[in-house]
């Protein structure tokens, strides 16, 4: 049966799909014991077709939904689904991003009749790993806690109770671990329950063809995009500060060409993958690639699969961004996929110097912290805003989270009363962004101070050199990191007692135009 839909129909149809994702995420949030979900929002939810193509998505994690938008594929063909069914996997090398980030698919089903799957991922602080909160300064995979490989945790509706068990284990929280994953199953049963009532509603035919149409939607929107783009070659390079092992000044390079309404995004050049955390898996290379072409287009256009099948990823087997198992990829997933989109911009700078800002602070600067003392152990994990890059039309934001985070901080009432620490310091960096007609955002200063002894992991970047400026703006500051006023590298695992301070100052964004 032939169904055509108006745009009208097809405005409202993508908006209830979107809105399946975004009663996700509510639920999620709400039933999750842990701060890194009820307060920070680490987490996203997307729908699918059957195939496993994106076709909706909330507004949440960047990072997260681009690389199941590129991975889920593979997963939803790898098996045999059955109504009821809920997949665990958190492997970076199928699909996920790094371990702490886990995500459960779920199938829905109509008269026995597989319509699509809805999916999400969070970020778990604890995942196994010796290091509290589970983002170790490590050299392999196995240092970084529990690799799930796509596993049944529901069969047929009921919940494998042995699978559950057996991560829970092999983390230090039980009851944190075991609420978040009860929040993940309900927030997945939502979406199922949800998309069953739309199916239902319309009949399958015609719920499917919709999902077709927003997704050549999709396509359309983006290519009209893409031909705004000047023919040609673009090329830009880009460094990352340290792997945390003794590597330094780790290159990243790409080669745009745009032509007839493709992109070809070619990272030949690039480092190969390096001892430290800092490898990416394809699928969060391709993640960062699909933001920063996402940024381009007009804000109406659908985020689902049609909209990146103009865009085509090389990245040689065995580079920084597609390293291959078992690389240690925990600092891939935040800090090089933040540079991975400064890289793209910095090339479609050259096409398009107008539409483009500045770098931005080009790092999360992770901080994880906590104790495995008997009893009284915690796990503790955030992010730190920064300084947004300035463009032609406006200066850069202060203080946020930028490109391929959105997450927010963890207030400081939730902060001290959790765990033992004191917020001594919250503050705008001021003067950190860079100078220009249009300065860049100010970054932020945190500092903590322990009221008992811990473990700190910091993952960070930036730190050797600002984010860079346009048409003649100014790099922001670099980011700094202290530990009672002594400098700290940008890598660093490390003990503190009780009553130290540790200061985290985060880069400026880059200015655009040359200073007045």
């Amino acid at each position: 049966m032939l169904i055509i839909m108006d745009a009208v129909e097809l405005s409202l149809f993508s908006s209830r799909v979107s809105a399946v994702c975004d009663e996700m995420g509510a639920v999620l949030r709400r039933a999750a014991f842990s701060p890194n979900i009820r307060d920070r929002l680490d987490y996203s939810c997307a729908v699918f077709d059957p195939q496993g193509q994106l076709c909706a998505q909330a507004a949440h994690i960047p990072v997260h939904l681009g690389s199941m938008a590129f991975a889920m594929a593979e997963l939803v063909h790898a098996r045999k689904w059955s109504a009821g069914d809920m997949l665990v996997v958190n492997d970076p090398f199928q699909g996920g991003t790094h371990l702490p980030d886990v995500t459960l698919i779920a199938p829905v089903f109509c008269a026995q009749q597989c319509v699509g799957f809805v999916a999400n991922r969070a970020h778990h602080a604890d995942i196994g790993a010796e290091s509290p909160g589970s983002m170790p300064v490590g050299r392999s995979l196995d240092d970084e806690g529990l690799l799930i490989p796509p596993t049944l945790l529901l069969a047929g509706g009921r919940l494998r109770r042995d699978v559950l068990d057996g991560i829970v284990a092999a983390t230090h929280n039980s009851v944190l671990t075991e609420g978040d994953f009860s929040a993940q199953i309900s927030a997945n049963r939502t979406g199922v329950a949800r998309i069953e009532e739309r199916v239902a509603a319309l009949g399958a035919s015609a719920w499917l063809a919709g999902l077709d149409a927003v997704n050549k939607y999709g396509e359309r929107m983006a290519r009209n995009a893409i031909r705004s783009l000047p023919d040609g070659c673009y090329r830009f390079e880009d460094l990352m500060d340290d792997d945390g092992q003794g590597n330094r000044d780790i290159p990243l390079r790409v080669v745009l060409t745009v032509k007839h309404e493709q992109v070809s995004i070619d990272f030949s050049g690039t480092s190969p993958q390096v001892p430290g955390n800092i490898n990416c898996p394809l699928s969060v290379a391709a993640a960062a690639v699909f933001y920063a072409f996402r940024c381009l287009m007009d804000e109406r256009t659908p985020a689902c699969a049609g909209t990146f099948r103009s865009l085509n990823i090389v990245a040689p087997a065995g580079c920084l961004l597609n390293a291959q198992a078992p690389a240690a990829v925990t600092a891939g997933n935040v800090e090089t996929s933040s540079r991975i989109v400064d890289l793209i911009l910095g090339a479609l700078a050259h096409a398009i110097p107008e539409r483009v800002a500045a770098a931005s602070q080009g790092t999360m600067n992770n901080i994880a912290m906590g104790s495995r003392e008997p009893g009284r152990g915690w796990d503790y994990y955030e992010t730190i805003g920064g300084g947004m890059g300035a463009g032609m039309h406006g200066g850069g934001l202060h203080a946020v989270q930028t490109h391929m985070t959105n997450t927010r901080n963890t207030p400081i009432e939730v902060l001290e009363s959790g765990y033992p620490l004191r917020v001594r310091r919250y503050a705008l960096r001021r003067g950190s962004g860079g100078r220009g007609a249009r300065p860049g955002g100010d970054g932020l200063i945190r500092e903590y101070e322990f009221l008992a002894p811990a473990r700190v992991t910091l993952l960070t970047e930036r730190r050797c050199r600002g984010p860079w400026g346009l048409a003649g703006g100014m790099a922001g500051l670099p980011g700094e990191n202290r530990l009672n006023d002594e400098l700290l590298p940008a890598k660093a695992a490390l003990s503190v007692r009780a009553g130290d301070r540790l200061t985290i100052a985060t880069p400026g964004g880059g200015g655009f135009g040359t200073p007045r």
